[in-house]
């Protein structure tokens, strides 16, 4: 068999990819970003393999969340960092319910490209191609706007690039402190409506003013300092994720240069697909979108194909059903891993099959579903005996009103005031901490449950 090359999906059916219409423009492009240096190295990528193993294992917990599509318009210092902030919050909170370490992975620095339902859409019955995210097209309603157009992969790069240079500025600086991360938890505490949640964070306060006594401070200890955060993204446009893909001097294996971890829509999961075949061959770790579609022979093909060599951290099965749906569906996926043997990371994205539409007509996800899915797929895994490796959430640091419910209570009638997505709805910084506080609850009950199973 011939070595794998990453030009080896253009052999392949491709969907939910836009056509170009100047093919010179196109070459031009590829060409330039081939040349660029890759946003991404193999020895970050390989480390977090390992993380994701040990998430696997329950020995680790995967926080992975972020923006639904990245815009060019609403790229700022201030939304990075809002971003980031929150999810250091969550992991905090998570940590102590779970007692593991939280691998931290923001759909960050990549997330341009979006899969739709429909090719075209209509309004006021002109008929354009419809928005496939920044990268490709724009998402005004005109004519030359919905014109795929190459260059925008080049805007992507240095906006990822420069993404990724306050992320690691961020991660290492000491904006990421332990201490100033809890400072800000207090303070969402401190509100009347989320006094439930008080206790934790006190809890949290008495481990650091421990850690503190015993000599353990930010001077003695790097790591209450620092973090580390990787990037992650739908490895949706192949022409972008081609150009960015190198060969690792360490190993020879090539590398997708464009994130740390990619990931497989549930559109685009064909096992005979250009964007099976793009992932298969790159050293990076894979996600895998499991919708209620996914049957059990098209998985066995999959991990197969995915994960050959079976290595733990490889391949994250991110399971996407509706509140209401888990049980019959994630069982089934479950027993088909285990009848393989497969070595995978299992991980709840609780937004996408919670999308409604308002009584005020605009898209939204309600807390209280997104929060029943979580708490439906902990009671199956502890049902299975297996482990919840991790969440994946579409969040912002920001104060949109764009998902209803949580303890500020947005409504319906809110939506309008702060409805900022380009896609779909994000939970908002208030609703992303007050969901960790959640699962940090079930993750201490799920960890108690096994502590009293192995006492006794």
């Amino acid at each position: 068999m011939s070595e794998w090359q990453k030009t080896d999906w253009r052999n392949k059916p491709r969907i939910q990819m836009p056509d170009y219409t100047d093919a010179s423009a196109l070459n031009a492009v590829e060409a330039q970003l081939a040349k660029y240096p890759p946003l991404v190295f193999a020895g970050e990528a390989r480390r977090l393999k390992t993380h994701l193993a040990a998430a696997a294992r329950g020995e680790a917990f995967l926080l992975q969340g972020g923006d639904c599509a990245e815009s060019f318009d609403q790229f700022s210092a201030d939304s990075i960092r809002d971003t980031f902030k929150v999810m250091l919050q969550m992991a905090m909170v998570l940590t102590h319910g779970a007692k593991v370490p939280v691998v931290k992975v923001g759909r960050m620095a990549g997330q341009f490209a979006k899969p739709r339902s429909a090719p075209t859409e209509v309004v006021d019955g002109l008929e354009l191609p419809s928005y496939r995210g920044d990268i490709i097209n724009e998402l005004d309603f005109t004519r030359a706007g919905r014109i795929p157009d190459p260059r925008k992969m080049l805007q992507a790069y240095t906006q990822a690039a420069a993404t990724l240079n306050l992320l690691r500025a961020f991660s290492t600086g000491g904006y990421a402190d332990v201490h100033q991360v809890h400072a800000w938890t207090l303070g969402f505490t401190e509100t009347e409506e989320a006094e439930r949640y008080r206790e934790i964070a006190n809890r949290i306060s008495d481990t650091l003013d421990f850690m503190k006594a015993a000599g353990v401070t930010q001077d003695t200890a790097h790591t209450l300092q620092s973090v580390e955060f990787y990037t992650s993204h739908e490895s949706l446009l192949l022409e972008y994720e081609e150009a960015l893909t190198r060969r690792d001097s360490i190993t020879g294996n090539w590398l997708a240069g464009s994130g740390h971890l990619i990931w497989i829509g549930d559109r685009t999961r064909q096992p005979d697909g250009a964007h099976v075949e793009f992932a298969r061959g790159v050293l990076n770790p894979i996600g895998l979108k499991c919708g209620p579609s996914m049957t059990s022979e098209d998985l066995k093909l999959l991990l197969a194909r995915l994960n050959p060599r079976n290595e733990q951290g490889r391949l994250t099965l991110i399971a996407r059903f509706g509140a209401g749906k888990v049980a019959e569906h994630l069982p089934r996926l479950i027993q088909t891993v285990r009848e393989e043997g497969a070595e995978v990371v299992w991980v709840c994205d609780p937004m996408h099959g919670n999308t409604i539409k308002s009584s005020s007509g605009y898209k939204t996800r309600p807390f209280d579903s997104v929060l029943r899915e979580v708490r439906e797929f902990f009671a199956i895994h502890a049902a299975e005996g297996t482990v919840p490796g991790g969440v994946h959430f579409e969040m912002t640091g920001q104060d949109v009103t764009e998902c209803t419910g949580g303890v500020q209570a947005v409504s319906d009638e809110d939506l309008s005031a702060r409805y900022h997505t380009a896609c779909d709805p994000r939970l908002n910084a208030s609703q992303s901490l007050e969901l960790a506080f959640l699962v940090a609850e079930e993750l201490s009950r799920l960890r108690n449950a096994r502590l009293d199973r192995a006492a006794g």
